[in-house]
């Protein structure tokens, strides 16, 4: 029984994303769970370098979280031949040219999405790590919520029947900064840097939508920009040159139609941050980010329309949890794992960078629906 350590650059870390869902919740968990375990009793151990531009989060980040050395320096990072993967959670406009020179240098690459502002970027990124042949990953982290995995374990059971439709809500509002503090990154509302929330929320709706309820075919979208005006981190006022609002639908295989509202600007009352309606011939379920509630043909109220007396029935009533007490890990981690076995045993890994880049495409797709205010049909990517 051996321990196999597997050195990863993690370039990107203090930023939100990459010090909370990458270093904390996955690697440095994978580490202080001994490890990622293998059939044959192995037991893979990341070992960490960290980069930034910031030296004083790097070394805080190390000394906090365990992580064994850190640099700003990403030439020096790529230079190391104890670290053969490369992790990016770069802004997403820094992704590119950082990961191209990963290739370039024989890292494998596991990057956070999407993979680039462009289907042009993101394909040649593809093509490029295809043909020097390193492993490639893109996260797709949304397909191992709890909710997700328990609504897919009833499409495989035939729970629905045929799904009609999917509808759901993502979002919350996120401060402009003039009152209260804002809580996301100032970039996300600037296009020239990246932001929007179209390339950002429709690169996991293609994911989602294809693993989990079938492969998107046609998109309509509309975007917005409702807060012209935000506040930056230096307490400076700019304009919003990015949308803080998408309002798509979908058309997927076999005819279900799913209509998907992502908005920085809602005010939330539902269930969760994210929450979605299956509706299918035989049952109905309601999804969020860790439960999911069901309701069956047999279970269906028999509701009287008549709104000149109360509503008799509680239609919170009738639904009952499915799968309450099976319990997941995270979900960035639990891809983190799968990544981790692939780079030591080989095999498939489906979520690769072609898949990142068809996230690409559909919010591609998504802008210009809502320039040329029309349906657009979405190709296959080879």
């Amino acid at each position: 029984m051996a321990v196999i350590d597997l050195g990863i650059i993690m370039n990107g870390v203090t930023g939100r994303m990459g010090t909370n869902q990458h270093l904390i919740r996955s690697l440095k968990a994978i580490r202080e769970d001994g490890g990622v375990a293998l059939d044959d009793g192995d037991t893979i151990m990341p070992k960490l370098l960290l980069v930034g531009r910031n030296e004083d989060k790097l070394k805080k980040l190390c000394a906090d979280h365990g992580a064994e050395q850190w640099t700003t320096n990403l030439q020096e990072a790529l230079d190391s031949d104890q670290h053969t993967i490369y992790f990016d959670a770069q802004t997403t406009g820094r992704r590119v040219d950082a990961v191209k020179q990963a290739i370039a240098k024989g890292k494998h690459i596991y990057i956070e999405k999407p993979p680039a502002t462009n289907l042009a970027d993101a394909m040649d990124l593809y093509r490029i790590a295809e043909a020097k042949g390193v492993k490639h990953g893109v996260v797709q982290d949304k397909l191992w919520l709890p909710g997700l995995l328990r609504v897919k374990n009833l499409i495989d059971n035939g729970f629905f029947g045929r799904i009609m439709s999917v509808r759901g809500e993502f979002g919350y509002w996120v401060f402009e900064g003039f009152e209260r503090t804002p809580n996301r990154p100032s970039w996300n509302y600037r296009k020239e840097e990246g932001g929007g929330i179209i390339i950002d929320m429709l690169c996991h709706w293609r994911y989602m939508l294809d693993n989990v309820f079938g492969h998107v075919q046609e998109v309509s979208c509309l975007g917005a920009t409702h807060l012209p005006k935000r506040v930056d981190e230096s307490g400076n006022a700019y304009e919003c040159t990015a949308d803080d609002a998408a309002y798509a639908t979908f058309q997927l295989e076999g005819g279900t139609i799913v209509q998907l509202n992502s908005s920085w600007t809602v005010r939330v009352r539902r269930d969760d941050l994210l929450v979605l309606q299956v509706d299918g011939t035989r049952g109905s379920a309601m999804v969020g980010l860790r439960d999911c509630r069901i309701q069956s043909f047999e279970d269906t109220p028999v509701p009287v329309w008549n709104p000149d007396v109360p509503q008799p029935i509680n239609f919170y009533d009738g639904w009952t949890e499915h799968l309450p007490d099976a319990t997941y890990e995270n979900a960035f981690k639990a891809q983190w794992k799968l990544f981790l076995k692939y780079m030591v045993k080989g095999g498939d890994f489906k979520w690769n960078l072609l898949e990142g880049a068809k996230g690409v495409q559909l919010a591609e797709l998504g802008i210009e629906s809502w320039k040329q205010r029309k349906w657009l049909s979405v190709p296959e990517l080879g």
